[in-house]
């Protein structure tokens, strides 16, 4: 069976033979997102043939859809004309996801308040399966570049503000998503035996939030707490961060577990 890219760990979903046979789905549309989709794991730009390798798209096919991407502005040569990068037009859906999120509204100037409260990093990510996305990143003194990119994503496993979310699960939901996660670790500190992620998720479900030391980031400590939509269904999570060169893992679960926790709940009940 044929199988097209375009949730994963990266954003990547695969479709499988319901898909294709639904007669309201539009392939073409399907295969054009394949493509757009290749850049999710991209490093530089890509030639051709990297686009049709990473989308499965063929390269026919492939070279038909960057063609009318690149007419409408959705995909462009590099400045230095090495390869194919996204297109501009692509920030104005960003925009539209952003600016019409009503989670993300009523979020945001809580975030704004704690950042000047917590004076560290600050973000808020949407659940989204295998992954949390940041949706907003409100950076503090010694961020790198990508730490500070709205649309990043990480595991939902390894990451305090994926595990407060697995803490409003079921178990059954919990097994799954661990289940199905590429666990390969990022550090050496990554928890990923499955045992040792349900005794974090389990702990997160106890405590009202979930703390993570360097299992993303070296030198990093983070601190993750849900927020809630109706009937406690977990959409998201705030998290902050903050470097062990200036914390203890219980200096920092002290100073910031309470104001983390009082901001989730507040986002929680704006709805």
């Amino acid at each position: 069976m044929h199988r097209s890219i375009i949730s994963g760990e990266d954003g990547a979903r695969t479709l499988d033979e319901a898909h294709l046979n639904d007669p309201l789905f539009v392939q073409s549309i399907a295969r054009a997102l394949q493509v757009l989709s290749a850049f999710h794991r991209g490093e530089q730009p890509l030639s051709l043939s990297d686009i049709a390798e990473a989308s499965g798209a063929g390269r026919s096919a492939t070279q038909r859809v960057v063609h009318t991407l690149r007419t409408l502005g959705y995909i462009e040569r590099d400045e230095a004309n090495r390869g194919y990068v996204p297109g501009i037009r692509v920030l104005d859906h960003a925009l539209d996801y952003l600016r019409l999120n009503p989670l993300i509204e009523r979020a945001t100037p809580v975030l704004l308040d704690l950042r000047k409260n917590a004076r560290e990093r600050i973000d808020l990510s949407l659940f989204d399966d295998l992954r949390v996305v940041y949706a907003v990143r409100l950076q503090s003194k010694r961020e790198t570049f990508f730490a500070t990119l709205v649309g990043h994503s990480v595991p939902t496993f390894c990451t305090s503000g994926g595990r407060a979310i697995m803490a409003h699960l079921s178990e059954a939901q919990v097994d799954d998503i661990i289940a199905r996660s590429d666990r390969r670790p990022f550090t050496d500190k990554t928890i990923t035996a499955p045992e040792e992620v349900r005794q974090m998720v389990r702990e997160a479900r106890r405590l009202g939030y979930a703390l993570t030391v360097e299992e993303v980031l070296v030198g990093e400590v983070a601190l993750g707490v849900a927020v809630l939509g109706s009937g406690g269904k977990p959409l998201g999570a705030i998290h902050i961060a903050g470097s062990l060169s200036e914390w203890t893992p219980e200096a920092f679960r002290t100073r910031f577990a309470p104001l983390a926790v009082e901001a989730a709940n507040a986002i929680s009940r704006l709805r």
